[in-house]
């Protein structure tokens, strides 16, 4: 089976969603690629927030957004995802169109930071609440490193317990599907 890209998916989904003005939210910065990615969608009528518990990672995606030359910058949160409903202003909540979660540990940082499940899932739970109808979330899971399994299955799990009604979910793997293979939730809320 021919691998394919898990994050292009991811973008290429969000891209068929985002609009110009829209409002999206980064849950974990990393390294400023996704957040760049989603304020281009949006446009500098939009919005953008972005999480990340790492101050590194603040920087890091402060330093996309200077070498992009975007005098529009993401209002970034030094916090973590699992704050999202406190964090984004309430006004907002029902109005943001998409999410993506980017989960594991900072690219090129220390590899013993990782996202937590506990976290994670409650920022799920705030996503859920405060996306908007026809938006999406997209959570790219990797189950092969220390605390990814655990992770991946209760992200799994959570989605497994999305009312059907009201969540439309899909999960692409990237490879064949292997317990070890980083796969890609994509859940779409339809009202």
């Amino acid at each position: 089976m021919k691998r394919i890209s898990l994050l292009n998916t991811a973008h290429d989904l969000i891209r068929d969603t985002l609009r110009l003005g829209d409002i999206a939210i980064d849950a974990t910065v990393g390294n400023g690629h996704d957040t760049l990615f989603l304020a281009e969608q949006v446009g500098p009528s939009g919005q953008v927030y972005g999480f990340d518990i790492q101050q590194a990672a603040i920087d890091s995606a402060l330093e996309k957004f200077r070498q992009a030359q975007l005098s529009d910058c993401p209002t970034l949160i030094h916090a973590s995802h699992a704050e999202m409903s406190e964090k984004i202003p309430a006004q907002l909540h029902g109005k943001i169109k998409a999410i993506m979660f980017n989960l594991g540990y900072l690219p090129g940082g220390d590899k013993s930071v990782i996202t937590q499940t506990d976290s994670t899932l409650t920022a799920l739970t705030a996503a859920a609440r405060i996306l908007a109808v026809d938006g999406i979330i997209t959570v790219l899971a990797y189950p092969g490193h220390q605390g990814g399994d655990l992770e991946t299955d209760q992200v799994k799990n959570w989605c497994g317990q999305l009312d059907t009604q009201q969540f439309e979910i899909c999960t692409v793997y990237s490879t064949e599907h292997k317990d070890t293979a980083p796969r890609l939730f994509v859940i779409r809320k339809q009202h």
